[in-house]
């Protein structure tokens, strides 16, 4: 098999029209606009309604994430859908995403990585690009958080959104595409950030729906300390493994966990903040979803151009982490 290079040819993203503002918490729960603004930069986030479910924004994001690339649905390969919040146990996501496009030369799968979704998709249709086992790939980073959050616990419901993104990824010349990209994971940090209801080991029950095990639980601070120094250090190793420094990086877009992760993380790789997206403030936490949205803007706004390279990186629960180095 001949090798070539993989690279996004096309994005798209979709959020609710339902926003929750820190003033709405402020009525749910025992907080304040300033609290929530201090600790992570968000001001608000989407929420969808409660008839609303994921693979309706996934759609949405992939087919104009397709409009945008020239690509029919028939021509897609593959598709993977990374969410925390799949619509159902079964079938995937994934799959009821490719029904819905039409997508009927592809075969539809679902991705479990957090918050390092996307860079899990793309890191793992790349190879099959470069080595020629696909064409063309859709990979879309969905959920529907506010579904999961406890609003009784102030220390996750003022952190989560809801939205899709979604990239076209396939063959690309001229020194574009995918340079270099990694994951990780380490299941040690597992209570870091977990949700312990509804699997196999406690199952769904009065018991664990009574005790909240459905819901999200977070420690912060260890998170926090994790995060900062795993992303780090995996863009050092991509931008390394790339030939580049970060000097040369034209745009870092981060998970959108919280503000504060974001600026330690610019300043432990030296990289000034006019460099570094940021959408928190609007959209909050969207998991696997927040990279792609934050793409999706960056391409649409003009800072993201032909030539422009771009560092991603992200870290979530599990722990899982990785970057991406990509030139546009």
């Amino acid at each position: 098999m001949t090798e070539r290079r993989a690279g996004i040819i096309g994005m798209g993203h979709s959020f609710p029209e339902g926003v929750l503002t820190n003033a709405d918490l402020e009525k749910i729960v025992e907080t304040s606009d300033e609290w929530i603004t201090t600790r992570t930069g968000i001001k608000q986030r989407h929420k969808a309604a409660k008839d609303e479910y994921t693979s309706q924004f996934g759609t949405r994001a992939a087919q104009q994430a397709l409009e945008r690339s020239g690509l029919s649905a028939e021509e897609i390969d593959i598709i993977v859908c990374a969410t925390t919040s799949p619509d159902q146990i079964l079938p995937s996501t994934g799959a009821l995403i490719q029904a819905e496009l039409g997508a009927t030369n592809a075969a539809g799968m679902d991705l479990f990585a957090a918050c390092s979704g996307f860079i899990y998709g793309i890191t793992m249709v790349e190879s099959m690009i470069r080595t020629g086992q696909i064409n063309y790939a859709l990979v879309i980073g969905a959920e529907i958080l506010t579904k999961y959050v406890d609003y009784t616990d102030r220390g996750t419901c003022v952190i989560f959104g809801d939205g899709a993104g979604a990239a076209v990824l396939g063959p690309v010349e001229g020194g574009k595409g995918i340079l270099s990209t990694k994951i990780r994971s380490d299941g040690r940090y597992e209570e870091q950030l977990y949700a312990r209801g509804g699997g196999t080991r406690l199952g769904t029950s009065h018991e664990t729906i009574d005790n909240r095990e459905h819901f999200f639980r977070m420690k912060g601070n260890e998170v926090f300390k994790v995060a900062v120094r795993s992303m780090a250090d995996i863009s050092n190793e991509m931008l390394e493994k790339a030939g580049y420094t970060t000097a040369d990086v034209d745009l870092v877009i981060p998970h959108q966990a919280n503000q504060r992760i974001t600026e330690a993380v610019a300043s432990r790789l030296d990289v000034p903040m006019d460099k570094v997206y940021s959408n928190i403030a609007d959209m909050g936490n969207t998991s696997s979803a927040s990279i792609p949205i934050a793409m999706d803007e960056c391409i649409q706004a003009g800072r993201i151009r032909e030539g422009s390279l771009v560092l991603l990186t992200a870290f979530g629960g599990g722990i899982t982490w990785g970057a991406s180095v990509i030139r546009f």
